[in-house]
């Protein structure tokens, strides 16, 4: 048996979806079914689409856990053209961080926590338990792998997984790093105040909120120059963590506003304000509306 294939099959045992990559570390190009977009589905990798080609067109999209597709007559040309092997991160509930320079190194070691870590030829690949969207050139030489994505199969790696990290999650708040250059702001209206009128099912009280709140808005407020979208990204997920256990509703879309309006005040344009605090709800299982 191919040995490449060989690898993909213990991959798959292990519930990592695999796939064959061409040499440049590409995918294997779409068959004539699925060239230009023939099979009406899966541009750039970005869209699962509705093709159902049995051959492994569209990159991760076609990486499987399945032996009898892995070893099928349709994948048999791919196994013979392969250099190397691939997995689907985020199919197997996993995020990569590719660091691709020792400064990248450098920031990883002091910003996130050790896990799994597997040696690349330009840096490490560091591998955590968990999915976040995926995105290149986060940081300087640093890409992150999960979602709709690939990543090369270079090994085991050593070290314990541990869960993706606050910090990574954060790497995917796009914000505008320049101010205007007459510091004008996005002019509207002032947040309504959260009351039990909005929060008539939270089981803390009017004093307890609006300190936390207030605590969050002035960490936003302190990141006048970069990194305000961050924070709002950490604010907004322990504030919709204070209310896990809340029966509801909590006036969380309340909260939201107050928060986006903080770090639109600093310079962040709005809408990166308000992904960034509906990633912080989302990541802490809450949801703004």
């Amino acid at each position: 048996m191919n040995p490449l294939l060989q690898l993909a099959l213990e991959l798959a045992r292990l519930g990592l979806p695999a796939l064959p990559l061409r040499a440049g570390k590409g995918p294997l190009h779409n068959c004539p079914a699925c060239t230009n977009m023939a099979c009406g589905g899966r541009s750039n990798m970005k869209d699962p689409g509705p093709c159902a080609c049995p051959a492994p067109c569209h990159a991760w999209a076609a990486a499987t856990t399945d032996p009898s597709v892995l070893t099928s007559r349709a994948w048999a040309r791919a196994w013979r053209e392969a250099e190397t092997v691939a997995y689907h991160p985020g199919g197997a509930g996993l995020t990569v961080v590719d660091l691709d320079s020792a400064d990248a190194l450098a920031w990883a070691r002091a910003t996130l926590p050790a896990t799994l870590t597997v040696t690349t030829t330009r840096g490490e690949h560091w591998v955590y338990r968990g999915t976040v969207a995926s995105a290149n050139a986060v940081r300087p030489s640093v890409d992150v792998k999960s979602l709709m994505q690939y990543a090369r199969w270079l090994g085991y790696g050593t070290g314990s997984m541990v869960s993706l990290p606050d910090a990574v999650r954060a790497l995917m708040v796009r914000e505008e790093a320049t101010r205007p250059a007459n510091g004008a702001r996005v002019a509207s209206s002032p947040p309504p105040p959260w009351t039990r009128t909005v929060a008539a099912g939270c089981r803390h009280t009017e004093r307890y909120i609006h300190t936390g709140l207030q605590r969050g808005l002035a960490k936003i407020a302190d990141h006048r120059e970069s990194g305000a979208g961050s924070q709002a990204f950490g604010v907004a997920r322990f504030l919709a963590a204070q209310h896990s256990q809340c029966p509801g509703p909590c006036g969380l879309d309340t909260l939201a506003q107050h928060v986006i309006a903080a770090a639109v005040s600093v310079g962040v344009p709005h809408e990166y304000a308000t992904r960034a605090v509906d990633r912080g709800f989302a990541a802490a299982g809450a949801h703004v509306a």
